[in-house]
């Protein structure tokens, strides 16, 4: 396994995080109703249960860096995170959510246990450390400008407010050229070296901007990319899962299509199992 997180391994409720085993980050890019969320939790929660992977839901409660003004962002802070309380209670499950405002962080650090930093804001140093400051796990997105090595600032910035900071990066990709991306698959095992780091297959398969005021995506390589990541070492996998994709509100163009989780993450976990062995 490239890397090494060294004594960074950590809980998050039932989660262990940076222990060797693979953990799942899923859930819809934003909270388009109560309703909708429960039964995607419910879904993938089976099929984490099934295939025995650890599983932190996601989906967040106000979209505030959508490309259009016009485009659906959300049911706000006190709604989504009331929706994201009650979802944790039904299901048990740790819930992960974005954070854009350092002022929001201490009441959403009441209802979820990871604040999740987005690429775009992944410098900003008075966001990392309220969001540090609330004690609850932080998910820093690095940036598409952002070299992996640069990301051990961020890393600093939070662990600048305890000793005990619970913090991870998430790699989804760099700037390559105008409305693309690409995975350097060296930044796992570089940022490795200051954290747990989870690769994001869904955002890394988007293409920025490309659709007229909305992003574009490419799918069909979101099982090409993460088979490379598992088995170049990562400790999680962030996957934006949508039961109809073509009808999501937000992001649905690079989402993973519900009916195909259970089968790629079966194939990860074989490959993460071979390269353990």
């Amino acid at each position: 396994m490239v890397g090494n997180p060294g004594n960074h391994e950590f809980e998050i409720g039932n989660v262990q995080v940076g222990s060797g085993q693979l953990f799942l980050i899923a859930g819809p890019c934003v909270i388009e109703s109560e309703t909708h969320v429960r039964a995607m939790a419910d879904a993938i929660q089976r099929i984490a249960g099934d295939l025995r992977i650890p599983y932190i839901f996601k989906a967040s409660y106000d979209k505030a860096n959508r490309t259009s003004v016009k485009s659906f962002r959300g049911p706000g802070l006190e709604e989504g995170c009331r929706i994201l309380r009650r979802l944790a209670q039904a299901t048990g499950l740790p819930v992960l959510t974005d954070v854009h405002d350092a002022h929001d962080c201490d009441r959403v650090a009441e209802d979820v246990d990871v604040l999740q930093i987005p690429a775009f804001l992944c410098r900003q140093t008075d966001l990392l450390v309220a969001a540090a400051q609330t004690g609850r796990a932080v998910n820093v997105k690095k940036g598409q400008f952002v070299s992996p090595w640069d990301m051990r600032h961020a890393v600093e910035k939070i662990h600048s407010t305890s000793n005990h900071a619970r913090v991870f990066l998430t790699e989804r990709g760099a700037s390559f050229g105008y409305n693309n991306l690409v995975v350097d698959m060296r930044s796992l095992a570089v940022m490795r070296k200051y954290a747990p780091v989870v690769f994001d297959g869904t955002h890394s398969v988007q293409t920025p901007s490309a659709q007229d005021g909305v992003s574009g995506g490419q799918p069909e390589f979101i099982p090409v990319l993460t088979r490379a990541a598992v088995a170049a070492g990562v400790d999680g996998i962030f996957l934006e899962v949508h039961d109809d994709p073509a009808r999501a509100k937000s992001d649905g163009a690079n989402a993973l299509d519900l009916k195909q989780l259970k089968p790629l993450l079966e194939t990860l976990l074989a490959i993460h199992s071979a390269t353990r062995a």
